[in-house]
């Protein structure tokens, strides 16, 4: 999330800001930067401070990158941002570049071979460098940020304390999580790992914070020994009395400034990087220091992403809890809309309001997704007072949100018909599509060892049948509350294949969008789980347990489409929403859920 009171670009400064950086390129001497959407952590979302590409492009998204060169300038986005970033950013300034179909190594090649290229080693992690490495340019690590030096107003970094994650959420005792972890180093023979991920070091140590917006987070870095001490690089200043002794004499706190004289004391030692999700800054330290980097997986992702049995029953809870709020909202829109004079913001606001009733509620797990008529068809859309609609009649309406409780991380989407009419046929029979690959994958059984690429074509097939397509990816893991966008797992073609294991919890979500005119997405979280009551099993298979409790909506499915055990699915999954939920209403929320469980028929 960008704060847009800061800075904000506009039509007059768009361009001015480009010429500046451009002028900063020519005295540090190179041609040419990239400016990623990211900070020194990594991580999908950003403080302020760390919003370079928002400020210097006025593309918003959460996923970006920019390629400035001396006399063209492109911006990358994938799929999901290709209207936000036509309307946010200056068409005579930035040609806009698909991240997926055409990547950034493939324009380099073509725009600047033999060029030399800066880049923020902060900002990039080894293993993108290197595959940009083969576009024939040189890539030049920067000593400063060159958009740093010309953004004269640039906002401070978070200052706001760290706080302890208890047990009764956390399930494990950061000292077990640290001792695994080392164990794990000492096998492979390496002295310590570089943890610079921050939701790493926040699982690590059953910590959280609030230097983000929507994520739970301490910006923080860490280096893991292989006796199970921690260096943690935090400003002192934000860890009071009970953090202190909740991280216990095991872990030192250290300013950040110490991180290099840390790193120099490793000196001839093996020291593990995670290349994906670590900084290409921390393997030329390491060099310099003269330890020696070695490739290799944080040790605390996977075990972060196979959440423990009190993580999963919080799971289950938080999502008991988020299940209550959705569905008297839903009931609330179906009487107010259509002519209830309500918008997309002060839906998406009601829907917060009920949220915070809840036990443990935090906040929001990301700015709500809140579409109306064609805004639903931009993926990722956000409504501002200037592009606020009404809800009006006759439309779908699709709605993106999720919560962070303490013992929860949700996200859950629902497209709806407003009425009072019917809905068109084609649309009904595009959400119609779009469910049946919904219900293929939260019914799949599948053996242990099946990686989430194997899985996403299950759930474009009844829309692949039809000549349809959704440019996004299926499914993304979910943190616990932490970020509600969380690796190593995922369901998409472009997804690394990590297999499927138990623990995990991912999301479910098909769509469909016409531009101009509508968007479909449906999603519930899954919780993968060992399959059981299965006969004659000779290898382990694994099934989904959904998470997510809320009606589908029964307007605009065509039952006539569905198979019979697809139907048979619908009918299950909304009793079991009603038995699960309908106790917990009010009496007029509670009638509205049974009718809109009803059986398909």
């Amino acid at each position: 999330m960008i704060d847009r009171t800061l800075s904000p670009q506009t039509p007059a400064t768009a361009g001015a800001r480009l010429a500046a950086l451009r002028v900063e390129l020519a005295r540090l001497g190179v041609d040419g930067v990239l400016v990623p959407r990211a900070d020194a952590f990594l991580g999908e979302y950003v403080p302020p401070s760390a919003e370079r590409l928002a400020w210097l492009t006025g593309f918003t998204g959460s996923a970006g990158l920019a390629l400035v060169l001396r006399d063209r300038a492109f911006l990358f986005i994938d799929g999901r941002y290709t209207t936000q970033a036509a309307a946010e950013t200056d068409g005579a300034l930035w040609q806009h570049r698909h991240l997926i179909e055409q990547p950034p190594a493939s324009v380099l090649r073509a725009e600047a071979r033999g060029q030399r290229i800066g880049y923020d080693p902060w900002l990039h992690p080894q293993a993108a460098l290197e595959r940009l490495a083969e576009s024939g340019v040189a890539l030049v690590p920067l000593a400063t940020n060159p958009v740093d030096a010309v953004w004269l107003d640039r906002p401070a970094p978070p200052t706001a304390p760290a706080e302890p994650h208890p047990m009764a959420f956390a399930g494990q005792e950061a000292a077990a999580k640290r001792e695994a972890a080392a164990a794990a180093l000492r096998q492979a023979e390496q002295s310590a790992v570089v943890l610079a991920d921050a939701h790493s070091v926040a699982w690590l140590l059953n910590i959280r914070g609030r230097d983000l917006g929507f994520t739970p987070l301490a910006l923080a870095v860490a280096v893991l020994h292989a006796d199970a001490r921690v260096d943690l690089f935090l400003d002192p200043a934000r860890a009071d009395t009970a953090l202190r002794a909740h991280l216990g004499n095991a872990v030192s706190l250290l300013p950040p400034a110490e991180l290099s004289p840390v790193l120099r004391g490793l000196a001839g030692s093996r020291v593990r990087l995670d290349p994906e999700v670590t900084p290409a800054w921390f393997g030329q330290a390491l060099r310099d220091a003269g330890a020696e980097p070695v490739a290799g997986e944080d040790p605390c992702r996977m075990p972060r992403a196979c959440k423990n049995v009190v993580e999963q029953a919080g799971a289950r809870a938080a999502h008991g809890r988020d299940a209550v709020a959705l569905c008297r909202f839903l009931a609330w829109l179906a009487k107010v809309a259509p002519g209830g004079g309500e918008t997309e913001i002060s839906a998406a606001a009601r829907l917060l309001a009920l949220r915070a009733e809840g036990p443990h509620f935090v906040g929001e797990s990301f700015p709500a997704i809140s579409g109306a008529g064609p805004h639903g068809a931009i993926i990722h859309y956000r409504a501002t007072e200037a592009t606020d609609r009404a809800i009006g009649p006759d439309e779908a309406y699709l709605i993106d949100s999720g919560a962070q409780y303490r013992d929860g991380t949700t996200d859950v989407t629902r497209t709806l018909w407003t009425g009072p009419g019917s809905p068109p046929a084609a649309l009904a029979r595009r959400y119609t599509r779009v469910l049946q690959g919904h219900l293929a994958l939260s019914a799949l059984r599948f053996p242990a060892g099946i990686a989430g690429p194997h899985l996403d074509s299950l759930a474009r097939q009844a829309l692949w049948a039809e000549g349809l397509d959704y440019d996004h990816g299926t499914g993304h893991g979910i943190g616990s509350f932490l970020s509600v966008h969380e690796g190593p797992a995922g369901i998409s073609r472009t997804a690394r294949p990590v297999p499927l294991q138990p623990g995990m919890i991912l999301s479910n979500e098909p769509g469909y969008y016409l531009p101009g005119a509508y968007g479909i997405r449906i999603e519930n979280l899954l919780l993968v789980r060992p399959a059981a009551g299965l006969q004659d099993q000779v290898k382990p298979f694994l099934d989904f347990e959904t998470l997510t409790l809320a009606p589908y909506d029964r307007r605009l499915v065509v039952p006539g489409l569905l198979a019979p055990a697809e139907r048979v699915q619908v009918d299950a999954y909304h009793a079991r929403v009603l038995a699960m939920v309908g106790p917990l209403l009010p009496q007029a929320e509670r009638d509205w859920l049974a009718e809109a469980c009803a059986p398909l028929g």
